[in-house]
């Protein structure tokens, strides 16, 4: 196994400056609408001005066959990824307040896990129908944004929006379980397609001690809840003023793809009238923890970033209920 990685990781080194040439002219015509789709309301633009991979190729550190049954018709194939790389890729957002800026996004280090998909199986070369591909699994996604020429904290709350509408827009445009399909032979692949299989029903309850983000009063919380961040699918809570221990006793209702892989995310904001939301914390729990036609009551504790565990910080906690109905 380490053989065929060195000699994968070594096929890509040879080629990447033309997989970076493709990948980039991808990236910047595929995530560009995703991230205007996902741009949050403070900004009234957000496009790419510069975008490269840098030179530094990702790395495959493993692959495995998980899946070769004759029943499904199809086969499937894990890797596994790191990269630490150097790109140039500059945002040019502009905000509704009327200030321009480029912001730089620096320092990444991904490591995640994707999902190849061949299926149907068939007799004719190349022995596949189409290929599914999806991040299966992000286990590190962590980046910096630098405003060139000035200060991102000039504008409070920019920072969280920018780095919640890229996550937000990695999240649902290529994590499992959406998956891109493309067709290698003629056919209908429909069956290949996203399709839901349950629906979760969640009454967000209450909070309670919440980190204040106000220097005059106390926050003014609301919370935004979704298992898929699109904007059509993500719920948002009343505004409860001036109260770290809110009361929202609100229902929601979610489609479920996967619940065996997809969880049900809470972000909790402090509202800040025209400007940005503050974030206040955040939090998740796995649908796979519910068992279907029972309710479930859970605490859970706020936490800065879901992806990176560096701050320890008590934010306070978000109480809710959820149900999850099979279709």
């Amino acid at each position: 196994m380490e053989l065929q990685l060195n000699w994968l990781n070594h096929q890509l080194d040879k080629i990447w400056p033309y997989v970076d040439a493709a990948a980039s002219e991808l990236i910047r015509n595929n995530v560009e609408p995703i991230l205007e789709e996902y741009r949050p309301a403070i900004l009234s633009s957000l496009k790419f001005s510069k975008l490269t991979l840098g030179t530094v190729a990702p790395q495959f550190t493993g692959i495995s066959i998980i899946e070769e049954e004759s029943d499904s018709g199809g086969v499937t194939m894990e890797l596994e990824m790191q990269w630490d790389g150097n790109p140039n890729i500059v945002l040019d957002i502009n905000t509704r307040v009327g200030v321009a800026l480029p912001i730089q996004v620096k320092d990444i280090g991904f490591t995640g896990v994707f999902r190849l998909i061949f299926k149907p199986l068939v007799p004719e070369f190349p022995g596949f129908g189409a290929i599914s591909y999806s991040l299966r699994e992000k286990k590190q996604l962590d980046f910096r944004l630098k405003v060139i020429g000035g200060e991102l904290s000039s504008i409070p709350g920019l920072s969280d929006a920018i780095e919640e509408t890229i996550k937000d827009a990695i999240e649902d445009s290529i994590t499992w379980p959406v998956r891109k399909i493309i067709p290698i032979l003629p056919g209908d692949y429909e069956d290949l397609e996203l399709k839901p299989e349950g629906i979760l029903d969640v009454k967000l309850v209450q909070a309670k001690e919440l980190s204040n983000k106000d220097v005059i009063g106390k926050s003014d919380p609301f919370a935004v809840v979704f298992i898929r961040p699109l904007r059509d699918r993500t719920k948002t809570s009343k505004v409860i003023n001036n109260q770290l221990n809110p009361v929202w006793n609100e229902h929601f209702e979610f489609v479920v793809e996967d619940a065996s892989t997809q969880h049900l995310t809470i972000r909790v904001f402090d509202d800040e009238g025209i400007s940005a939301a503050e974030l206040i914390g955040c939090a998740q729990v796995a649908l796979k923890d519910l068992e279907p036609g029972k309710v479930k009551d859970v605490w859970l504790k706020l936490v800065k970033d879901l992806n990176i565990q560096r701050d320890n910080k008590y934010r306070g906690e978000v109480c809710y209920s959820l149900t999850s109905v099979l279709i």
